[in-house]
């Protein structure tokens, strides 16, 4: 019977498990920039992989189906020290 109950849990232990390893969505700022990039502003201690990610979410909101990295550059603003540009293919 203990099996069977803590079996239950298992997938909700594991959505919060994902959710404490990540950078919360919230603190990007993703933008669409006029010849049709995606810029993603990254905080402090956002991996790039957790910036593509957010770009491919914006990406697939328009139809795409990739977000391939052109360009990155760091920034003078302390709460998002890393700028990256992507390219929706």
């Amino acid at each position: 019977m203990l099996i069977m109950k803590t079996s239950a849990y298992l997938p909700l232990i594991l959505v919060f498990a994902l959710f404490a390893c990540g950078t919360p969505d919230s603190e990007f700022g993703v933008y669409k920039q006029s010849d049709g990039a995606i810029g993603v502003h990254a905080p402090k201690g956002a991996k790039e992989n957790e910036a593509q990610g957010m770009a491919l979410a914006e990406c697939k909101k328009l139809g795409k189906q990739n977000a391939v990295a052109a360009e990155s550059r760091k920034t003078v603003n302390d709460r998002f020290p890393m700028t990256y540009i992507y390219l929706c293919r």
